[in-house]
């Protein structure tokens, strides 16, 4: 065994332990608050279930990307604008495509959707250290939309890390924003729960880990962790009802039924603490709002809920000042999660933007 993957160790163990002692402490109030969870109204909603034929898209550097496509179904649909255009959904932090759900369920057979798990994540393969960032997917998401939607207009929605992956594609490619009759690809964009830069990273990882792991870690703890990533994988399993607590407090604003609050820590459980570890250099260094200007030339719309606690009300509203005539949604009371705790109102405000880049499309 290597010195540094013993001090990984020692030190993964040593953080987990003075977490199980502050959880043992506060053990009533974890137990009350899983309790009231529980006795929440039930939600039956068969989340993640949805699925269509698989394709694989390899990434410029090898990596085999998941990705699902919804295909419009012709017999039930007869809104000609809406079926030419094809909806790219893209994941955040620690998630997979199964997050968007409420949205998938909407739009399947009216709108062609695209789907997929981002590097690292869900059902994709694992990305090298050096090319686990934010640019990085940017990158990814042009290699998903040459592959699925070669041609025709194409509206992005981004929830946390994929309105940053949003944000890195608008950087590098700002000319595939722009009205489709003057050559653009890209006529509609959503970021949702997301930021540009200026992001604590430490606050992504709340719901992730154990409290007192996650509370200012710097990046050279991050990178000790990680080589001891199995024993914070397994005391994350064994903080099971702690993490349950973490991701209703974290993730959600108002009550949820307890369905949602299991489903989104499920996701988060099934990501390696060493993906978790490979990315959160790129968003202390995440510094993109000079180059989101480009999403003015289209319908944008931003979407946050005020008591989102990991990416914050100010940096959608910051988005919204850098992005001209962008319309800014605030779902009042809601977490970062607005894409199922808010479901029927991120859907509409889906709805309207669609409606506005088709109408735009068209008219063009």
């Amino acid at each position: 065994m290597s010195i540094a993957t013993r001090i990984g160790q020692i030190a993964a163990g040593t953080l987990g332990a003075a977490a199980v002692a502050a959880a043992a402490r506060g053990a009533v109030v974890v137990k009350k608050r899983r309790r009231a969870i529980e006795e929440r109204p039930e939600d039956r909603t068969p989340l993640g279930t949805l699925r269509s034929c698989p394709v694989t898209v390899v990434t410029s550097d090898g990596v085999p990307l998941h990705v699902e496509v919804d295909e419009v179904d012709q017999a039930h649909n007869h809104n000609s604008a809406s079926s030419n255009v094809t909806m790219v959904f893209v994941h955040g932090y620690c998630l997979n495509l199964d997050c968007w759900h409420f949205q998938r369920a909407a739009y399947r057979g009216l709108v062609r959707s695209v789907f997929y798990d981002q590097r690292s994540h869900g059902r994709s393969g694992r990305s090298s250290l050096g090319n686990a960032t934010i640019d990085q997917l940017g990158d990814d998401l042009l290699q998903v939309l040459d592959a699925v939607v070669p041609e025709g207009p194409v509206i992005l929605v981004g929830h946390s890390m994929g309105g940053m992956t949003i944000a890195a594609l608008a950087e590098d490619h700002p000319e595939l924003f722009a009205p489709y009759d003057e050559g653009g690809r890209i006529i509609g964009a959503a970021l949702i729960s997301t930021t540009a830069g200026g992001l604590d990273p430490s606050r992504l990882l709340i719901p992730v880990l154990p409290a007192k792991l996650s509370g200012g870690i710097a990046n050279g703890t991050m990178r000790t962790l990680a080589r001891g990533h199995g024993i914070v994988d397994r005391f994350r399993v064994m903080g099971a009802s702690v993490a349950t607590v973490f991701t209703d407090v974290f993730a959600f604003g108002d009550e949820v039924p307890a369905a949602y609050v299991e489903f989104v820590d499920g996701l988060l459980s099934q990501t390696p603490f060493e993906v978790v570890a490979e990315f959160f250099p790129s968003f202390r260094a995440l510094d993109k709002f000079s180059s989101v200007a480009a999403m003015g030339r289209v319908p944008t719309t931003i979407i946050c809920g005020t008591a989102d606690r990991l990416t914050a009300i100010g940096h959608s509203r910051k988005l919204h000042s850098y992005i001209p005539g962008s319309r800014l949604v605030e779902c009042e009371k809601a977490g970062h999660m607005v894409i199922l705790e808010r479901h029927g109102q991120v859907n509409a405000e889906l709805d309207q933007l669609l409606a506005s880049a088709t109408r735009d499309a068209a008219s063009a």
